[in-house]
């Protein structure tokens, strides 16, 4: 399942991150954002807008479509 299939409010652990293109993988690695980590999903926005996630206490905004390339399973 992705990160996009996830309603606000569940934990879900990232699996893989292999599908995105290099330049937002490593910019997710440098947040904290990498295979093995725990994050819950805050907020959604309407209209196919972004998604707020919090990882290590940090919330971060991510485009829906890096977030459908984000494979994850729950906790």
């Amino acid at each position: 399942m992705c990160l996009t299939d996830i309603k606000p409010g569940e934990k879900v652990k990232i699996t893989g991150t292999t599908n995105m293109a290099e330049n937002v993988r490593r910019r997710l690695l440098d947040l904290g954002i990498m295979e093995g980590t725990v994050v819950c999903i805050k907020r959604i926005l309407p209209f196919g807008g972004p998604m707020t996630l919090e990882a290590g206490g940090q919330w971060i905004g991510i485009r829906r479509r890096e977030a459908s390339a984000i494979r994850v399973e729950a906790v």
